[in-house]
C-alpha cells in the first residue's frame, strides 16, 4: 500500500488548490516545497504593517464568476484597480495606451484625432513586412508610442535590442480610445486584504506540508510513497533535462523600507527608458490603500535565466515549444506523474487560469 494518494510538488496556487480539493474528497495528500515558505510566487509577507508581494505585483483579475467566488471563500478582496504609470525620462504616461496617454503625447482630445495621429506615424515609419520587433511595433502603434513606451521596456525584459528580437513576440499592442486607466478589462479585480499567503494557508490547513524539501533530491523515496505525483516544477527538470533545458527569463528584486509615508503615489510605475536598469518600481502599500508612516518599495530587474536561478517567464518561441512537446510526449506515457502550473505546462498563466486548470484536473482525477 502506498502511504499517500497524491504527493504534490510545489505549494503555489496550482498545488494548493489541488491539495485542498483532493483532501476535501478524502484523499491523503503530502505537499512538498523546496522554498522555506508556502504560496509560491504569490507569497506575501508583512513588513511595517504592509503586505509585501515578495515576487512581484500580483493582481487577481478574471471574467469567470465561478473562479472569483471560489477565491473569495479564502479571503476578502478589495476594489483595487490596476492603473500603472509609465515614466519615460521626466515624462509620465498612463497605461495601457489610452486617450490620457495620447493627450499627454500629442495634445489630442478626441478618439478620431488620436487614431489619425497613430495612422499618420504608421504610414511614415511602417514597413510592409516587419523583420524584427521594432518594425512590428511601429506598424502597430507608430514611432512615438514605440520609442517612449515600448522600446526600452521590451529590451530590458528580453535582454536584447528590439532590432534583434523576432517580430512575432508582439502580435498586438492594446490601444484604447477611451479615457480609462484600468489595465484589465475583466469584470472582477482586486487584492486580498491581508495578502495572498493567508489564502494558501487556509487551503493547506488540513494537508501535510514539508517546506525546505526538494522533491528532485529525494524522488525515489517520494515515488515509492505515492500513487500519483502532481508536479508543478519545471517539466524538463523532472526528466533530468534529457532533451536539454527549456529557456526562461528570470527576475531579481531589490526591496527597501523608506522612512516616508508615500514614495511614488501609485502601486506600479514602469520605467520605459533603456538606461534605467529596472523595469518597474512597486510601492506595496497602495495595493491596500495603506496609510502607514513608512513605505516599502521593490525595484524589479529582468535577468538572464540560467540553471539555479528562479524561472519566471517561459520563452515560448518555436525552438522551446518544440522542445517542450518532446517532454510532453514523455509525460503522456508516464502513469505516475501529472504536470500542472506555469512551469509544469511551460506556459504563462494568469492566476485565475491557474485556479481553473487545477479545478479541471480535480474534475478529471477525482
Amino acid at each position: 500500500m502506498k502511504e499517500y494518494d497524491y504527493i504534490i510538488v510545489g505549494a503555489g496556487l496550482f498545488g494548493a488548490v489541488f491539495a485542498y480539493e483532493a483532501t476535501k474528497r478524502g484523499k491523503k495528500c503530502l505537499v512538498v516545497e523546496k522554498r522555506n515558505h508556502i504560496a509560491g510566487n504569490i507569497y506575501t509577507k508583512e513588513v511595517e504593517g504592509i503586505q509585501v508581494h515578495e515576487y512581484g505585483a500580483h493582481i487577481f483579475h478574471t471574467n469567470n464568476e465561478t473562479i472569483w467566488k471560489y477565491m473569495n471563500q479564502f479571503a476578502t478582496f478589495n476594489r483595487y484597480t490596476n492603473s500603472p504609470i509609465a515614466k519615460y525620462k521626466n515624462e509620465l504616461y498612463n497605461m495601457p495606451f489610452n486617450m490620457n496617454t495620447f493627450h499627454a503625447l500629442w495634445g489630442v482630445i478626441t478618439p478620431e484625432e488620436a487614431k489619425q495621429k497613430i495612422e499618420e506615424e504608421k504610414k511614415i515609419y511602417g514597413v510592409k513586412e516587419p523583420k524584427n520587433l521594432e518594425e512590428q511595433a511601429i506598424n502597430l502603434v507608430g514611432k512615438t508610442i514605440y520609442e517612449k513606451l515600448v522600446k526600452g521596456y521590451t529590451e530590458k525584459q528580453w535582454g536584447k535590442r528590439a532590432t534583434e528580437l523576432p517580430s512575432f513576440i508582439i502580435k498586438r499592442l492594446p490601444v484604447r480610445f477611451t479615457y480609462d486607466n484600468n489595465y484589465f478589462n475583466d469584470m472582477y479585480q482586486g487584492i486580498p486584504i491581508g495578502g495572498y499567503t493567508q489564502i494558501i494557508e487556509k487551503m493547506l490547513e488540513k494537508v501535510e506540508v514539508k517546506i525546505n524539501c526538494d522533491y528532485l533530491e529525494n524522488e525515489e523515496l517520494f515515488q515509492n510513497k505515492a500513487k500519483k505525483i502532481i508536479f508543478t516544477g519545471p517539466i524538463d527538470a523532472y526528466y533530468h533535462f534529457c532533451y536539454g533545458p527549456l529557456e526562461y527569463r528570470s527576475l531579481q528584486f531589490e526591496t527597501e523600507i523608506l522612512n516616508m509615508p508615500n514614495y511614488q503615489g501609485n502601486a506600479v510605475v514602469n520605467y520605459t527608458e533603456y538606461e534605467v536598469p529596472y523595469t518597474r518600481i512597486i510601492e506595496h502599500k497602495h495595493f491596500e490603500f495603506g496609510n502607514q508612516e513608512k513605505t516599502v518599495i521593490t525595484k524589479e530587474y529582468p535577468v538572464q535565466w540560467k540553471p539555479g536561478k528562479e524561472p519566471y517567464y517561459p520563452i515560448n518561441n518555436q525552438e522551446n515549444n518544440q522542445l517542450y512537446e518532446k517532454y510532453k510526449q514523455l509525460a503522456m506515457q508516464d502513469n505516475l506523474v501529472i504536470f500542472g502550473g506555469r512551469l509544469g505546462q511551460y506556459q504563462y498563466f494568469d492566476m485565475d487560469k491557474i485556479v481553473a486548470e487545477a479545478l479541471q484536473l480535480v474534475e478529471k482525477e477525482l
